[in-house]
């Protein structure tokens, strides 16, 4: 079947359709970008001008929805690019009742967006808090790790923060729940030196717990490490009802991984490799596995030999 040309004058009459089609769908995107739209996400809560000798509990979540007017170009990107916000709540209204009212701070949680984007309302409009005794205590910092190091290199000895320990104050039962705060994750690749940085203390949703000092200095020491073999006497546990227990072999080869400047520091008596005949007592096995209960700090055991060793025992 022969198919049908298009003429120039069709092709023109087409060309002209696509390209009004082209100026109405732009149009009516720049109408619709330009125009002004409600729109609503979720925001944390983060408390400012917290009274100093009261302490409280948010008796909801913290999480509230914020209505946000905006135009249609702001909700488009937001919506391409979803991101929780955080916004500040005045606390200094509490020395004198237990309730905020968002509605009464409208124009402080304005300041905090950009001037194209105009909040509303804050849903719930209050909050709601119970108060309980103030307290104080002391807690250790705790530095939590992300480190790819060289080749033969890692961490050589403790980490240290100054401050060691950091204040809380707070309810008495949230302080009592603290064992340890942590800093922000420290992260390194390919590091063969030693780490010095100052890292926030990490707060975890702790919003009614006052921290001092909000930050440390992180010492991590990092060095070159190397293998050591070291021989190591097998004790026997739990042989007290029995004339005897001898192990063949008597020793144990152990292949450890140890800093390069503590190489001749560790020896046979800085580790403690063990059998346990109830183990045999019990489940009568035929070898007793070897079981490594002192290893120093820092040293990492690369390979035991053997693993398992005979025995034999007179009653």
């Amino acid at each position: 079947m022969k198919q049908r040309r298009i003429n120039k004058i069709q092709r023109r009459k087409i060309s002209i359709f696509i390209r009004c089609l082209v100026i109405s769908f732009v149009a009516w995107l720049l109408i619709a970008v330009s125009n002004k739209y409600t729109f609503t996400v979720k925001a944390g809560i983060e408390y400012v001008n917290i009274p100093e000798k009261r302490a409280f509990h948010p008796l909801q979540s913290d999480t509230v929805s914020v209505r946000i007017k905006m135009s249609g170009w702001n909700v488009l990107m937001s919506r391409l690019n979803p991101d929780t916000a955080n916004i500040q709540v005045d606390l200094s209204s509490l020395s004198s009742r237990n309730y905020i009212v968002f509605s009464n701070q409208i124009g402080f949680i304005n300041r905090q967006f950009p001037v194209d984007k105009q909040v509303i309302s804050v849903g719930p409009d209050t909050l709601y808090f119970d108060f309980s005794k103030q307290t104080q205590r002391k807690v250790p910092v705790r530095v939590p790790m992300h480190i790819a190091f060289k080749k033969q290199y890692g961490v050589v000895g403790p980490t240290r923060t100054s401050p060691e320990y950091v204040t809380i104050t707070g309810p008495l039962e949230d302080v009592a729940n603290i064992e340890f705060l942590e800093t922000d994750s420290v992260f390194g690749t390919q590091v063969h030196t030693d780490i010095r940085t100052v890292s926030n203390i990490n707060r975890k949703q702790r919003t009614n717990v006052t921290i001092y000092p909000t930050f440390a200095e992180v010492t991590i020491p990092i060095g070159e490490l190397t293998e050591k073999i070291i021989e190591i006497p097998i004790k026997v546990e739990n042989e007290g009802r029995y004339t005897s227990v001898r192990t063949i072999p008597s020793k144990v080869t152990v292949t450890t991984l140890v800093s390069l400047k503590d190489f001749s520091k560790w020896t046979a008596r800085d580790f403690e490799a063990i059998v346990d005949l109830d183990n045999w007592a019990e489940n009568r096995v035929k070898s007793l596995p070897i079981l490594m209960t002192k290893v120093p700090d820092f040293v990492k055991i690369i390979k035991i030999e053997p693993q398992n060793v005979d025995f034999f025992v007179r009653k």
